[in-house]
């Protein structure tokens, strides 16, 4: 080791043997001495020190323990903190659980209500599908595959499906017969609020078809139909407190249920018919055409057309019209309406005009709905008199279609059409007077157009005429013609035929059932003898057949006779029996 001092040389090593060198001066060894007791100095002091800084056991003890104490309230404090939290987390998974299966639940309701409307719109497409083809049917196998259709419907749970299914199963279409089936589903649909279902159960009950005969019975039936809505049971309400059956005659009563029917009838006329323009009457020259036939034959309507390509304006005219209706089998084709029209007014068909005007003025496919057009047309057709371009130009001041409303030009155009023995213009005058519209109110003249409307046919002035004798405005009040007017409306609109008076038309598969009903008609009104024997005479005819020359000892088959004999053997059989009875009644005699 060396020992140095600053300034000085190094101390000499000690020797191998672990001796000094002692050749050194005395004053060096002074200096060590001072060394070590400023070191021992150094030292006292760093222990003073650190005995003056010392904190006592007692102190340490007490905060040791505070700290303790302090770490065990935390752990408490944390401990309850999580136990909240886990209940906190468990109720909140419970929550959620209770939220998963509401969820759940919902779901599952949703997907059952997403089914349940799915196979509702499902139904209802094959329904409507049915009835297109119903409609348009021209053979036996269209209407078996519209009632396939109605079946399918049906099972889907459309409630008119079954309706109809429960028609076809009381009166055997298609070989489904089964009365007792048939009752069960009007049973069911009346339950569900079915007011044909009503209506229907309310027959059976009044004939003792099926079911026990109860005239009370079906009195409620009928009187439930009413309340749903069924314009066939409000009829059959309002003719038996007419006539008294059984119930006490009532003319006030049977007033109240065919004003019901036509109030429906004039609000349907009002509505969907809109501005009413009475159909032109079809040319007289081709018969087919302005005949009653409802079918047009295929080779005669293409006769037709030849015609009406050649340019025979009357042909083309009634070709417009049937088409732009729909009648004798044709159907409604606004386009080829139009196209016919068109080629007539172009050839100066005054009637064509107009009735473009009214293609515009309704609107359509073919002829959007625009006044300024359906102004020009009928304007053409009024500038050569014609009653229906008056009419219409009368209409457009009146209701302020295209023009302003101006009820003196309506009214001067609506008296010079009425002069022309239109109809239509006929009843508007009286309707203006009626109401007051433009006009000082006047029930007698109002009367008086109504009058004269009414005796064309015109069906909203029967209607109004119907209620002035209801209410005794502007004439004495009767009951009875009140009622009167009231049932010639619902035969105007087709609304009562003598073999409708069940609700449906009976196919004659019971032909006892048949003549009753047909008998029972005949007594109702001496206006039904006339057609009640023609049709006697098909189903005496129908029997004829049926027990003659299709009935053997094991079975009974049906024939399809209008398959067989063509549409129109019924009436060269009446025929061939007329003329037996004419020769042999003139044998008799002679």
């Amino acid at each position: 080791m060396v020992i140095c001092k600053p300034g000085r040389e190094p101390l000499p090593e000690p020797d191998h043997a672990g001796t000094l060198d002692l050749d050194f001066q005395p004053a060096e060894l002074n200096v060590f001495y001072i060394v070590d007791i400023e070191a021992e100095r150094h030292n006292k002091k760093q222990k003073q020190r650190n005995v003056t800084t010392k904190i006592p056991v007692n102190e340490i003890s007490q905060f040791l323990s505070y700290i303790l104490e302090r770490r065990k309230l935390v752990k408490i404090i944390n401990k309850r903190e999580n136990l909240l939290e886990k209940k906190k987390n468990q109720h909140k998974l419970r929550i959620k659980g209770i939220q998963n299966k509401d969820l759940l639940k919902s779901n599952q309701n949703y997907l059952k209500k997403q089914a349940k409307k799915n196979l509702t719109e499902e139904g209802d497409q094959l329904f409507k599908m049915g009835i297109r083809i119903l409609q348009q049917s021209k053979s036996q196998k269209q209407k078996a595959q519209a009632y396939t259709l109605f079946a399918k419907a049906a099972d889907m749970g459309n409630l008119k499906a079954m309706e109809k299914m429960a028609d076809a199963l009381l009166f055997g279409n298609f070989g489904m017969q089964n009365i007792t089936a048939a009752i069960q589903l009007y049973e069911s649909l009346a339950k569900e609020g079915s007011y044909k279902a009503q209506n229907a159960l309310g027959f059976l009950s009044s004939y003792g078809i099926g079911m026990e005969y109860n005239q009370a019975k079906a009195l409620i039936y009928y009187t439930f139909g009413s309340a749903g809505g069924s314009m066939m049971s409000q009829m059959i309400l309002g003719y038996r407190y007419l006539s008294g059956i059984n119930v006490l005659q009532n003319c006030e009563a049977a007033l109240y249920h065919y004003k019901k029917v036509a109030d429906y009838i004039a609000d349907k006329l009002e509505k969907s018919e809109g501005i009413p323009v009475e159909k032109v009457r079809l040319t007289e020259r081709p018969e087919n055409l302005s005949s009653n036939s409802e079918i047009l034959d295929w080779d005669i309507y293409q006769y037709y057309k030849f015609l009406a390509e050649r340019g025979d304006v009357h042909i083309q005219v009634s070709l417009g019209q049937l088409h732009l209706i729909g009648r004798k089998g044709l159907d409604q084709d606004y386009y080829k309406a139009l196209y016919y029209f068109l080629k007539a007014a172009k050839a100066g068909s005054a009637n064509a005009m107009a009735l473009i005007g009214k293609m515009y003025l309704e609107g359509n496919d073919a002829a959007p709905q625009n006044n300024a057009t359906a102004y020009k047309y009928f304007s053409m057709a009024a500038n050569k008199g014609n009653a229906i371009g008056l009419h219409g130009l009368g209409l457009l001041y009146f209701y302020g279609k295209g023009v302003p409303v101006n009820y003196a030009e309506a009214l001067k155009y609506f008296q010079k059409a009425a002069e022309k023995g239109w109809p239509n213009a006929q009843f508007q005058l009286g309707f203006m007077y009626y109401s007051g519209s433009g006009v000082w109110k006047d029930y007698k003249l109002a009367f008086r157009y109504f009058y004269l409307a009414s005796q064309s046919g015109q069906p909203l002035a029967i209607y109004y005429l119907a209620e002035m004798y209801a209410t005794g405005t502007g004439v004495l009040r009767s009951c009875r013609t009140a009622v009167e007017k009231r049932l010639e409306l619902l035969k105007k609109r087709r609304c009562i035929q003598w073999h409708y008076y069940c609700g449906i038309e009976l196919p004659f598969k019971d032909i006892h059932l048949a003549r009753r009903l047909y008998d029972m008609a005949a007594q109702t009104s001496p206006d039904a003898h006339m057609p009640v024997f023609f049709a006697l005479m098909k189903l005496e005819t129908v029997h004829l057949f049926r027990d003659i020359l299709f009935l053997n000892h094991f079975t009974v088959r049906w024939i399809k006779l209008d398959d067989a004999l063509g549409p129109y053997w019924d009436y060269f059989a009446m025929g061939l029996i007329v003329a037996v009875l004419i020769y042999l009644l003139r044998n008799r005699y002679g």
